[in-house]
């Protein structure tokens, strides 16, 4: 049954522990509890905030409206020919959804493994490690209308997928609320290994013909391997997004850094690596008071107990302005502040 509680403290429901608390909190399990949530009179009158699993956001302060955490759970699947449709709600985990997929042999999303958050935040930001987005699996979401209450389908055309973007961040930011997902995925899989430490990963590991399952054991390694749990260490995954510049931007850079880490874009742009960046201004591993960055990746920063929002929001302040004077770049922050 629907019920919204009052003073409920955010820390359980926001991966870097940031304690700070909702004027008014709701959890919801159903499209239909979601029409039942705005027929209230009380949630007409609130600024709303719709999390996940909460592994986007940095609360910088108490959140003084009503937060409405998506729960939505099930996963359906039919198999036409060699093409499989998968269908998600949007409060399943990104990981256990990830799981399924691999352990019923559909493939498109084992390099995406252990990718913190829901399967309902993962269109919105167009989710994406080691070569794959979810723009390249993605087929359509339903998503629940807040003026008018109705439940509308959105296909890939609608979604405006860009890097770490889409519509729902942009012209219908606030509009609508997904509920579910349908990933486009094949029973015979296309194995990409050439992103990142994969192929030697599965080298070590004495693997010449990968299976979709190889593929995620060996990015869920690598990840485990360079980034911290956010069951044991408050963190966000990837705070900064990769810039992507012009070549002539590129060129001025790599006369002065030959070593610079970069990969080339499908527009003809350029996509420096973040971390390396960062590293490279002296800031991997370092602690000021309760925050920092992770010792193994500097792109991740870390709430080692007690931080505040603020003071977390503060540091990345320090390394952009560090990057910016370094490599006239600046960073963009991937992670929603609020």
């Amino acid at each position: 049954m629907l019920h919204i509680q009052e003073n409920i403290s955010l820390k359980p429901y926001n991966s870097f522990r940031i304690d700070v608390k909702a004027k008014f909190f709701a959890e919801i399990f159903s499209e239909d509890e979601l029409r039942s949530l705005f027929q209230d009179e009380l949630v007409k009158t609130q600024k709303l905030l719709v999390i996940g699993g909460g592994s986007n956001v940095l609360f910088t302060h108490d959140y003084d409206g009503l937060v409405i955490k998506i729960s939505i759970k099930g996963i359906q699947s039919e198999v036409i020919d060699d093409k499989v449709m998968v269908t998600a709600g949007a409060g399943e985990v990104w990981n256990d959804f990830v799981n399924y997929c691999v352990e019923h042999r559909f493939a498109g999303v084992e390099n995406l493994s252990l990718i913190p958050g829901t399967v309902g935040a993962s269109p919105i930001q167009n989710i994406g490690a080691y070569g794959v987005e979810l723009k390249d699996v993605f087929e359509s979401c339903t998503a629940f209308e807040i003026k008018t209450g109705e439940i509308k389908t959105f296909a890939y055309h609608d979604c405006y997928f860009g890097y770490r973007e889409s519509v729902f961040k942009g012209v219908l930011k606030g509009q609508y609320i997904i509920t579910s997902v349908t990933f486009r995925l094949s029973a015979v899989p296309k194995i990409n290994t050439s992103y990142g430490a994969i192929e030697t990963e599965l080298q070590n590991r004495g693997i010449v013909q990968p299976t979709i399952s190889d593929v995620s054991a060996a990015v869920s390694h690598i990840r485990v391997s360079k980034l911290p749990d956010p069951s044991t260490i408050g963190n966000a995954g990837s705070f900064f997004k990769n810039p992507v510049i012009e070549k002539h931007e590129f060129a001025y850079i790599v006369a002065k850094h030959p070593d610079v880490v970069h990969y080339p874009t499908a527009d003809g742009k350029i996509k420096l690596a973040a971390g390396w960046l960062i590293e490279q201004c002296g800031w991997k591993g370092k602690v000021v008071g309760q925050t920092g960055t992770w010792k193994n990746q500097a792109l991740v920063l870390v709430n080692h107990g007690q931080a505040t929002g603020a003071e977390v929001y503060h540091f990345s302040e320090q390394i952009i302005d560090s990057v910016k004077s370094t490599f006239g770049v600046t960073l963009e922050r991937e992670v929603n502040i609020l």
